[in-house]
């Protein structure tokens, strides 16, 4: 699971980053406001990708995907690339969680066979 989802938080840094540039043309914001809340979701971004072993990590990536999804009142393309990446990161739950499962039966017979 961890290695799903540290890439799709990776594929989120990239993308904040790309967005923070289309919301610099914003009129109505500042460099600062930009960077400030850009530079935030980028660092929650990386640093969850080391957590993702912890308690509450899955949980803190969702709201990370809604916050994501939020961001389309200022850049509207983030309401489509936030949907597309909250999907993303559903899979990427789901879809390691049954991964690891299988590794670790997979594993268990090997160390029973291996006993045997």
């Amino acid at each position: 699971m961890r290695t799903l989802c540290a890439s799709t938080l990776i594929g989120e840094f990239f993308v904040v980053g790309f967005a923070g540039l289309v919301a610099m043309k914003n009129p109505d914001l500042t460099q600062a406001e930009v960077w400030t809340v850009c530079g935030v979701t980028m660092l929650l971004s990386v640093l969850l990708c080391g957590m993702l072993s912890r308690r509450g990590a899955v949980e803190l990536g969702w709201a990370l995907q809604i916050g994501l999804i939020a961001s389309g009142f200022v850049v509207p393309t983030m309401f489509f690339l936030g949907a597309v990446f909250a999907a993303l990161w559903w899979c990427s739950v789901r879809y390691g969680r049954r991964i690891d499962a299988i590794k670790a039966s997979w594993a268990a017979r090997q160390a029973e066979a291996d006993a045997a």
